[in-house]
């Protein structure tokens, strides 16, 4: 897709989003919550679902959590529109819930197909129900900070998957605050692992090579990272050089 399709195909389910009845959490809603960010970005977050300021605004992360996320970003040198930003559910569950597994199934077919739009090299889970979508069975303590190959029936046909904690419980608890920013200072690094699997290259530790070709949007770094540790079933152990965190998306 150029970048003109993907920003149409993102901007109709955005609208299908809008309207959408399919389960009941759009009874309360104020705006459903699409997602957004840079359509020809390589990595997407993807957390649980709105909270009270994302329903009122539209948009995903506008609160403390998401004030948290920037900060996060920051860290590696990252800003929120280099990204893109969305959740499993659309829609703000009553009083902050959990979503319920019939409402992650009804809105599942809408992070697909945006998935299949950006085809992204990253996909960054944020907490334990985006992290179940693409890791099931998996727990959150164990496996946070930690990578593996995305399922492509989830639409990340050619991508890792890294699991984070929720920003919300990173503000509750500062030892999670800790790791969030020692894991997602990793990120850079699994996206250059990524870039190399969808370009073929061998990957130390077994990696099998993926079959897309890197973008031709994607340049290719300055310093590239160290070679990524073996993999530890079921999930792998990324790289995580001290130079990494200075790996740009574009």
């Amino acid at each position: 897709m150029t970048r003109d399709e993907r920003r149409a195909a993102l901007e109709q389910i955005a609208n299908e989003v809008r309207a959408c009845t399919a389960c009941r959490l759009h009874e309360g809603r104020t705006r459903a919550v699409p997602g957004e960010g840079d359509p020809d970005t390589e990595v997407v977050f993807v957390g649980e679902g709105p909270g009270f300021n994302e329903d009122r605004e539209g948009r995903p992360f506008v609160g403390r959590a998401g004030g948290l996320l920037v900060g996060l970003l920051g860290s590696i040198g990252w800003q929120r529109d280099d990204v893109f930003i969305t959740n499993v559910v659309k829609c703000r569950p009553p009083d902050n819930r959990d979503p319920e597994p019939d409402e992650i199934a009804a809105c599942a077919p809408f992070l697909r197909r945006q998935l299949e739009a950006l085809d992204p090299a990253v996909v960054v889970t944020l907490g334990r129900y985006s992290m179940g979508t693409f890791m099931p069975g998996a727990r959150i303590g164990q496996v946070h900070g930690t990578t593996t190959p995305a399922d492509p029936a989830t639409g990340a046909r050619d991508a890792l998957v890294f699991a984070m904690y929720h920003p919300a419980a990173a503000l509750r608890t500062p030892a999670l605050e800790r790791d969030s920013l020692d894991d997602i200072a990793r990120v850079p690094a699994v996206l250059q692992r990524s870039r190399d699997r969808r370009a073929g290259t061998p990957q130390p530790g077994g990696d099998a090579p993926g079959g897309s070709p890197i973008a031709d949007h994607v340049p290719t770094p300055a310093a590239p990272p160290a070679a990524a540790s073996a993999p530890v079933p079921p999930v792998e152990s990324p790289a995580h050089p001290d130079d990494a965190s200075q790996l740009t998306l574009f």
